[in-house]
């Protein structure tokens, strides 16, 4: 039996208190994130910075990321330019559409 002092704790993601939804129009990618409990925004949006999301895509988005607070809708919205690799036509990326997007910002350690 394990002693409750010395268990590791469970990291929440960010999928544990939001939902996520994403496109792409041509060479950028947008990404809403938005509270399944309102009273989780605060936290969403605390957390939830450009810079963030910015790091957590490096190597995926080449451009800046701007964020868009909602919190009449308990959401926040980004753009990130130069995302999908000159656009989903051009790119030889086998899956360069940002939809993929949304499942990869839920991983976010809260």
């Amino acid at each position: 039996m394990s002693n409750p002092t010395t268990a590791p704790l469970a990291v929440r993601t960010l999928r544990d208190i939001a939902l996520a939804r994403s496109g792409d129009k041509g060479n950028r990618a947008t990404l809403s994130v938005i509270a399944l409990d309102p009273n989780d925004y605060p936290a969403i949006e605390r957390l939830l910075t450009a810079e963030r999301v910015q790091c957590h895509f490096a190597g995926v988005v080449q451009g800046p990321v701007r964020r868009y607070a909602l919190p009449d809708l308990a959401a926040v919205h980004f753009v990130m330019f130069d995302a999908l690799g000159g656009g989903v036509t051009r790119s030889l990326a086998l899956d360069a559409h940002g939809k993929t997007l949304s499942a990869a910002v839920l991983d976010l350690p809260l």
